[in-house]
């Protein structure tokens, strides 16, 4: 009898044919790994049924086997052994002390982190590992987790990351992918994520909020759905805010309820993961509990060991300050994209910490309606992963997905006086390539330094330096005659090349911007929210800079053209010119724009005769000598 051969729905016809590829969501608190099965996307268990891995990695010392742990076991002996147990590594991801220590997260960390030769690193009892092995590890156990399941190697994977991280965070999370050897097809915005799930699932269409807390980052990004695309039209967010912070407020309420003399901060790293654990248990016992009942939370034994009762609106007091700083991060999102909270057709949540009654109601509150929990808010992001990767290894022919993410700030350029020229303005849908033409300064000018800005300021003073090349063997030619071409190109994995052409010789050099660190979300809401409120100054700064950059231009062209054609003038025309040289030159380094732009323009109106005869006189040269018939 012949065998008949089949294929899943949706899938290629051909069986043997058809790639194995995933999702991943990399969290901070716990990891998921789903794939696309029977047409249907879904979480993959480990041996005892369970989806959830614990972002967690607890090293052994030297000799001892297992050499590590990873996942339950390792959250297990979080308590016995803090110092060695690394949790909450996806925020130090692509960041440097400085960065972490600036954001208060060093100092809430229970093992100790110092400066290595690449970037963080964190000392155990195995050596110091860096962010990236640890997440390498987490990755690599996903891995084996997808392959058990299929029985076979991984084509490849979908890895989701916070909306706003940016080139470096990006970047070492795929360093990550790969040292666990997963071949990284995509890295997606976990709120994308999360919508493909939703507007699949339920054929969602219009605008939607994504509001994602999780463990350790919050994210929340507008998208536009329709009829299959995905545009994300604002993000914003805060990677130093999660429900670990919850934890961590809930626990101080509760030192400060029992009149402890203590801080968390004075407690030993043993007694303060007791105290998290125990204030996390409680939390997630409140959430599933009714509106009037407590639950009991036991503080160390280190100060009292007391049992205090906690009630919902405990939790809700201690938290209030988190929760709302969240609603000011969607309120942001929302004049960013200048729309109101009833232009929003539905908000989806994602992160097991959205589980909070608290939360949902202050979302529910803003927004006048309930948002949408159809979906277990911990699976949706990897449900989302799995859809992608499934289209991207070319399982699903007829797919008809379309992403379009979003750069979160401007990247430009710094041009004469100090002025940022925005080449890709923040919000532009990527991958995306854009260019602009630029010319030389000074006469005879070979060489061009180019300065990568990111940011939403004027000046480039007030912008993030991303990266610095030269652009070199430009042919000398007269000032402006060079065309020199800058063109950016934003990958699907928002990841930056910029390169710069003279148009005329060909010559190029280009620079892949990697930062040595990464550019946390307070940082650019920051940013943002700088360049709003001095909005007015910096125009001012600019057209200051502008006035500057114009006049000096105008010195050094009547400058030249004086010492090679100054003899066209007479003296009192060269004294009336050399007036208006001196006091442009006296006024451009002033601040009064105005009278900067009134003396370049009495300038170049008092050469103007000067320039017609410069003229008559360069076209009596290239005259001479020729007969009428040959011009």
């Amino acid at each position: 009898m012949a065998l008949l051969q089949i294929s899943e729905p949706g899938m290629t016809p051909d069986p043997h044919q058809r790639r194995v590829a995933v999702g991943i969501d990399l969290g901070t608190t716990h990891s998921l790994v789903a794939a696309v099965r029977h047409g249907v996307a879904e979480c993959l268990p480990d041996a005892q049924g369970r989806v959830i891995l614990p972002s967690v990695v607890r090293y052994l010392p030297p000799g001892h086997q297992p050499s590590r742990q990873i996942g339950f076991d390792a959250l297990a002996a979080q308590v016995d052994d803090p110092t060695n147990t690394i949790s909450s590594v996806k925020r130090l991801m692509g960041r440097a002390l400085a960065d972490i220590e600036r954001d208060g997260v060093a100092a809430r960390l229970p093992y100790t982190v110092a400066d290595g030769p690449g970037g963080i690193v964190v000392r155990t009892v195995a050596g110091d590992k860096t962010p990236v092995e640890v997440s390498a590890e987490i990755l690599a156990t996903l891995r084996q987790r997808a392959e058990d399941t299929f029985g076979t190697e991984l084509y490849g994977a979908v890895i989701t990351v916070p909306a706003y991280f940016d080139d470096a965070q990006r970047q070492a999370t795929k360093d990550a992918a790969r040292l666990a050897g997963l071949n990284v097809l995509r890295l997606l915005n976990e709120p994308t994520a999360a919508a493909i799930a939703y507007g699949l699932d339920n054929a969602a269409e219009g605008m939607y909020l994504v509001y994602d807390l999780g463990g350790g980052t919050f994210d929340v990004s507008l998208l536009r759905l329709t009829k299959g695309v995905f545009e994300v039209v604002a993000t914003g967010g805060d990677s130093a805010l999660g429900g670990d912070d919850y934890d961590r407020a809930l626990a101080a309420w509760a030192l400060r309820a029992a009149q402890a003399d203590a801080t968390l901060e004075s407690l030993t790293p043993p007694s303060r993961a007791d105290l998290l654990a125990e204030a996390r248990r409680v939390k997630e016992a409140l959430s599933s509990a009714g509106a009037g009942e407590a639950v009991p939370l036991r503080l160390p034994a280190a100060v009292g060991g007391a049992s205090l009762p906690v009630s919902m609106t405990d939790l809700d007091a201690a938290t209030r300050p988190l929760t709302e700083r969240t609603l000011q991060a969607v309120r942001r999102v929302l004049h960013d994209a200048r729309i109101g909270v009833d232009d929003v057709k539905g908000v989806v949540l994602v992160g097991g910490s959205t589980r909070m009654p608290l939360v949902r109601d202050a979302v529910a509150a803003l927004f006048g309606r309930p948002p949408l929990t159809n979906l277990d808010p911990d699976q949706v992001v990897a449900l989302g992963a799995a859809i992608q990767a499934n289209q991207l290894a070319g399982n699903d022919p007829e797919g008809e997905l379309l992403l379009l993410d979003v750069i979160p700030l401007s990247l430009g350029i710094e041009t004469m006086g100090g002025i940022v020229e925005r080449i890709v303005p923040r919000n532009t849908p990527i991958p995306t390539a854009r260019a602009q033409d630029f010319t030389t300064f000074q006469d005879g000018q070979t060489a061009l330094a180019i300065h990568v800005v990111q940011g939403e300021r004027d000046l480039a003073k007030d912008c993030r330096s991303l990266a610095r090349f030269t652009l070199r063997g430009i042919p000398p030619m007269a000032a402006g005659a060079a065309r020199i071409r800058v063109t950016f190109t934003v990958d699907a994995d928002g990841l930056l090349t910029v390169s710069a052409r003279e148009l005329s010789s060909g010559i190029e050099a280009h620079v892949e911007v990697k930062p040595s660190y990464g550019l946390s979300d307070e940082h650019i809401t920051r940013m943002l929210q700088e360049s709003f409120a001095s909005a007015e100054a910096d125009m001012r700064q600019r057209a200051l800079a502008e006035a500057r950059v114009e006049a000096e231009r105008l010195l050094l062209a009547t400058r030249h053209a004086l010492a090679v054609d100054g003899d066209l003038l007479d003296h009192s025309e060269r004294t009336a010119i050399d007036a208006l040289l001196q006091h442009l030159d006296t006024v451009r380094q002033g601040d009064d724009t105005a009278a900067i732009t009134a003396a370049t323009e009495a300038l170049a109106k008092g050469t103007e005769a000067f320039a017609a005869r410069r003229m008559n006189r360069s076209i009596a040269q290239a005259l001479t000598g020729r007969h009428v018939e040959s011009i």
